[in-house]
């Protein structure tokens, strides 16, 4: 079916539905099938309240891939989507300003709403913060969503070490995190701690999502800090001689891992449709150093 629908509607018409549930039936990526729907006249806003919308009415769909507009898990309503904090790109400028510096836009991107940057940290402020971090790590953990507390469970999906330093632990972590701030016009306070991870060869994370489960047993303790995840922001502290980017595999996307480069999305609900699904693919050769910032709706302690 073609894309002959009025372009001006603000609503969803049954041609238009029919179109993007084709769309995902064909392995259309999201992205793809926005750029479509503007390339005939579609306005952005209305075009991403359409897929948003199909995708979450669209209950019978329970067998689709990484790749597809939606998952399986997307059969489920979705909840409602909250505030998150994001850049001022009004006007699509090449540099936005991020406290003390200005930093570089290499990228932005709607849904899923992905933004690349450069120059957040310099080269020195990397190694200050790799040279912190590496008399603490340890084998990563991930959230043991089935632990009533919350608690932290070893992944076999994530094979890397890491630890967590402390708001303001230092001088340059404090710097960085109020640099987040400035950029994402989110308050420090609904930071979790700086995580760094570091990555040998052959180690990944695989396709998961930052936000918690809101039906996991661990739900309750961990939204009591702070509310939901509602973005994350990485920085690559090194470059890997290959591999060790960041993937979206629902938007076909990589990001290649480059010290300095950093890396922000967001997820206004803990639901598929947000196509916030992300990775970190195997590092072929080297090594990588990678530090993540994620947001809390409000103040986490």
């Amino acid at each position: 079916m073609a894309l002959t629908v009025n372009p001006h509607l603000a609503s969803v018409t049954p041609e238009l539905r029919q179109w993007i549930i084709d769309q995902a039936e064909a392995g259309v990526s999201a992205p793809k099938a926005l750029q479509a729907m503007l390339d005939v006249g579609w306005s952005e806003d209305v075009a991403l309240a359409a897929l948003e919308s199909v995708l979450s009415e669209h209950l019978q769909e329970r067998n689709a891939m990484p790749g597809q507009l939606h998952t399986a898990a997307a059969s489920e309503a979705a909840p409602a989507a909250v505030p998150v904090p994001d850049l001022a790109l009004e006007g699509s400028p090449a540099w936005v300003r991020a406290g003390d510096r200005d930093v570089k836009v290499v990228m932005s991107m709607k849904l899923p709403r992905v933004v690349v940057l450069e120059g957040l940290l310099t080269a020195d402020e990397c190694e200050q913060i790799i040279a912190l971090a590496r008399p603490r790590m340890r084998r990563s953990l991930t959230v043991n969503s089935q632990s009533a507390d919350g608690g932290d469970e070893l992944n076999e999906d994530r094979t890397s070490e890491g630890m967590f330093f402390e708001r303001g632990e230092s001088a340059v972590i404090a710097a960085l995190e109020q640099r987040i701030a400035d950029l994402l016009g989110w308050p420090v306070a609904n930071g979790e701690g700086l995580q760094v991870l570091h990555y040998g060869p052959k180690a990944e994370y695989k396709p998961h999502y930052d936000y918690f489960e809101p039906d996991a047993p661990s739900a309750p303790a961990l939204l009591r800090r702070g509310g939901q995840r509602v973005g994350t922001l990485l920085l690559y502290l090194n470059t890997p001689v290959a591999g060790g980017g960041t993937t979206f595999p629902n938007a076909g996307l990589e990001v290649a891992a480059q010290q300095g480069t950093a890396v922000f999305f967001s997820y206004d609900k803990p639901h598929p449709n947000t196509l916030s699904l992300h990775g970190g693919a195997p590092v072929v050769e080297g090594e990588k150093w990678v530090a993540t910032k994620w947001l809390r709706e409000r103040e986490f302690n």
